[in-house]
C-alpha cells in the first residue's frame, strides 16, 4: 500500500491569520498519525507565512511515524533539517517568494549544487527526495545527484484528469518506469484528492507515498480530520 503523508501546513496558515495557537498546529500532526497517516509533512519557509521553525522543532521529536521536510535548500533550512534530523526532506526548487511550489529540478543544470546538499544530508543519516517533473532526462540524471527518491509534480495530471484520465496519467506510468528503471523509489504529490487519487496510485508502477495537504485540509473542513484521513486511506488501498 502507498503510505499516506498529511501536509499540515495549511492547518498553520489558518493559525497564523489569526495570532495565538488556534488551531493547534502540534496537535494537528499528532491527530493525523493517530487517525492512520504514516507521515507528517511540514514545509517551513524563511517568512514563516504557515510552518515555523518552531514548528518543526516541536513537532520533529513527536512523530511516531514519517517526519518528512520540504523546503528550497538554502542555508538557513539546511541548517533546521540537520538540527531535528527528519526521516525525509524533499528539496523543491522554488523560490522563497513563491506561492506554492509550481516546478520541478533540473537536475542536470543543478546536478553538482543537488550532489552536495544530498551528500549532506545523507551523511546525518536523513533519506532525500527531490521534486521532479516528467522529463524522462531529468529523472534518468537525478541518479547522479545521488538522490533516493525523486517526488512527482502531479498538477498537470489533476488538471487533466477530468478531460481525460488515462492520457494524464500516460507520463507519470513512463516516469514511474524510468524511475524503477534506475534504481529511484518514487513519491507523488501535489493537488492530489479524493477523485483523482485512486487512479494515480492503481496506476504508477512502485510509488512508495503521497504527501497531501491543501485537498485533505480542506476537505476536513467539511468533513471532519479524522474522517479524511480515512477516507484518503482507503483510496490508497488498491
Amino acid at each position: 500500500m502507498t503510505r499516506l503523508s498529511v501536509n499540515i501546513n495549511k492547518i498553520a496558515t489558518i493559525r497564523n491569520a489569526r495570532g495565538g495557537n488556534v488551531p493547534d498546529v502540534f496537535k494537528a500532526a499528532m491527530d493525523c498519525e493517530r487517525f492512520g497517516a504514516q507521515g507528517v509533512t511540514v514545509h517551513p519557509r524563511p517568512d514563516e507565512r504557515h510552518i515555523r521553525y518552531s514548528d518543526v522543532r516541536e513537532i520533529a521529536p513527536a512523530v511516531k511515524t514519517e517526519f518528512n521536510i520540504e523546503g528550497y535548500p538554502n542555508k538557513s533550512f539546511i541548517d533546521l533539517v540537520l538540527e531535528v534530523k527528519p526521516d525525509q526532506v524533499t528539496l523543491v526548487p522554488d523560490p522563497p517568494e513563491v506561492l506554492t511550489s509550481n516546478a520541478g529540478w533540473d537536475t542536470i543544470k543543478n546536478e553538482s549544487y543537488l550532489k552536495e546538499v544530498i551528500a549532506t544530508f545523507q551523511d546525518a543519516g536523513i533519506r532525500t527526495s527531490i521534486f521532479i517533473e516528467t522529463d524522462e532526462r531529468m529523472i534518468r540524471n537525478a541518479i547522479k545527484t545521488g538522490t533516493d527518491r525523486i517526488e512527482l509534480y502531479t498538477e498537470s495530471y489533476a488538471t487533466n484528469f477530468p478531460k481525460d484520465k488515462e492520457m494524464a496519467i500516460a507520463p507519470f506510468i513512463h516516469s514511474a518506469k524510468v524511475a524503477n528503471e534506475v534504481g529511484l523509489g518514487i513519491n507523488a504529490g501535489h493537488d492530489l484528492d479524493l477523485n483523482n487519487l485512486k487512479y494515480f496510485a492503481r496506476n504508477v508502477p512502485g510509488l512508495l507515498e503521497v504527501s497531501i495537504g491543501h485537498a485533505l485540509i480542506s476537505d476536513a473542513l467539511y468533513l471532519g480530520l479524522e474522517n479524511t484521513v480515512q477516507m484518503y486511506l482507503r483510496e490508497l488501498r488498491i
